[in-house]
């Protein structure tokens, strides 16, 4: 086991597998801005697309063609994820993290058509600077999108506002809104859900349907639309409750051939060996209990 994965100063790529995809994400730990890092709410976000792409919702035959546009996109892993299911993702970010976001797409779209013969049925990936609430950039990404997408967007109180403003100005009337976020302050976490519940009907997709490895307590993923007055969709909830989301179709059962897990939230005790996600998800732990250690 290559212990030298865990996200530290000293990783600059991260190596993850996706839908048969092996991708190759590099980061930057040691820059002073937050995008440059993969943070681990975008790996479970591909892996929860990756587990439910062979039926329901999220399969390649019902996302293909889809607009998607990824915010906050840092390394843009997540934004990967939703190409490889067929989609045409817009990848955004600030200015100072463009030439690392565009460095992680030209490459990974160069390996992927290299590696598989069929990379027609891939979808594309492009890049555009989007500073939250920014009209004139909002205007040239050409909304509305099928999807909107972000992992780890939220990390601090100042923001909320700017991208509920950006969300609701990308957004059309059957536009779907899917964001992971790993809960780092209680208080921005409170804030932000009664933000969103005010907004937009919000679902929990439940541990589940995601990845059974891909997890932890702390990282949610959810679904959200439009509330009305500002859209009406046939069907959505107006009452502003969390409720937990069944990403898959009526009628349609979940794969008998992928198992669920509990998510423990603590490592399995006779698994004898850590493996990268164990590692990282070990060393986000001590970095919270250090968070106010003072040596």
């Amino acid at each position: 086991m290559d212990y030298d994965r865990l996200n530290s100063p000293s990783t600059s790529a991260i190596s993850l597998e996706v839908m048969g995809h092996r991708l190759h994400i590099a980061q930057d730990p040691n820059s002073k801005h937050l995008g440059t890092t993969v943070w681990d709410a975008s790996m479970v976000f591909v892996k929860f697309l990756e587990k439910n792409s062979r039926k329901g919702r999220f399969c390649p035959s019902k996302m293909k063609g889809k607009r998607v546009i990824e915010l906050g996109a840092g390394c843009g892993l997540a934004g990967f994820g939703m190409a490889l299911l067929g989609c045409d993702v817009t990848t955004t970010d600030q200015v100072e993290v463009l030439p690392l976001l565009i460095r992680n797409v030209e490459r990974n779209k160069s390996w992927i058509s290299q590696s598989n013969s069929d990379s027609g049925s891939i979808g594309s990936i492009t890049v555009a600077e989007l500073d939250w609430g920014n009209k004139e950039h909002i205007k040239a990404v050409e909304p509305p999108f099928d999807y909107i997408i972000g992992t780890d967007v939220v990390y601090s109180e100042h923001l909320l506002q700017p991208l509920m403003e950006t969300i609701t100005a990308l957004s059309g009337p059957k536009t779907k809104i899917l964001l992971g976020y790993e809960i780092r302050s209680t208080t921005v976490h409170e804030k932000m859900m009664e933000m969103w519940k005010s907004n937009f009907v919000v679902k929990t997709v439940s541990k589940s349907k995601m990845d059974p490895k891909y997890q932890h307590p702390s990282i949610h993923l959810y679904m959200m639309d439009l509330k009305a007055p500002l859209f009406t969709e046939a069907g959505a909830s107006d009452n502003g409750n969390e409720e937990e989301e069944d990403i898959l179709n009526p009628g349609e059962d979940e794969d008998p051939e992928v198992k669920s897990e509990p998510c423990s939230g603590s490592l399995e005790a006779n698994s004898g060996s850590l493996d990268e996600w164990d590692i990282r998800r070990c060393g986000a732990m001590a970095a919270r209990l250090l968070k106010d250690v003072k040596l």
